[in-house]
This record gives structure tokens, sequence and C-alpha cells, in this order.
């Protein structure tokens, strides 16, 4: 479902993104329609059009006139290498920063995540 502050494209292009991660939607295979997906959140099918473009652009999907979306060769590939790249953006270059403010070697760093959480 649609919740967070994000806006309600970028959301049904992940959810769409997650689906083809997770193997619901396999190369060669359609995603839903437009308005398969506007009518199931109940949004505009202008909204969802946006979202969906989101993953055209990015080579995950594509448009194959009078037949819909599908989702293309390699498209999970692409999906998993843009996620890492994000991740290691997004969080381990916070936490390695962090960690060379604390004094922290690599090797400590390494033993903090092998030990896992308490």
């Amino acid at each position: 479902m649609l919740s967070d502050d994000r806006p309600i494209f970028q959301q049904i292009a992940d959810q769409l993104a997650d689906g083809i991660l997770a193997g619901t939607y396999a190369p060669g295979a359609p995603v839903p329609s437009t308005n398969e997906l506007a009518a199931f959140h109940r949004i505009n099918p202008a909204t969802v059009g946006k979202g969906v473009n989101v993953l055209v652009d990015a080579g995950v999907l594509e448009k194959r006139r009078g037949l819909g979306m599908y989702v293309t060769a390699g498209a999970r590939e692409r999906l998993l290498a843009d996620r890492r790249a994000a991740f290691a953006r997004d969080f381990v270059a916070p936490l390695l920063a962090e960690a060379r403010s604390l004094g922290l070697a690599a090797a400590d760093v390494h033993r903090i995540i092998d030990q896992g959480v308490e």
C-alpha cells in the first residue's frame, strides 16, 4: 500500500521494482496496467503513468504498443546495481564517516558488523 512521505509516483515505481527484484515479474513478463494500478490504489492514472515512466526511463520496463508494459531483459540486475549503489551512498558512506570520527579502523568496523548489534 501507499503510505510514506515520498511522492506517490515514486512509491508506485518502487513497488513495481520490488516485484521485479522478488521475481514476481520476470524478464519479458507484463506488469499490471496503468488503469489496474490506479484502480487498485485509488489514484489518478496519470500518477501511475509517471511512476511507470520512471522505470521505462531507467530501462527496466518497455512499452509494447497495444500490449502494455513489460519487464526488460536485465531489469533485475540493473535494479540491484542501482540499489547497491544507493545503499553504499546512503548507509555505508555515513557509517564510515562516523567510524572515522570515532577513531575506528576498518578492522574495528568489520568486527562490530560481524558481531552484530545487541
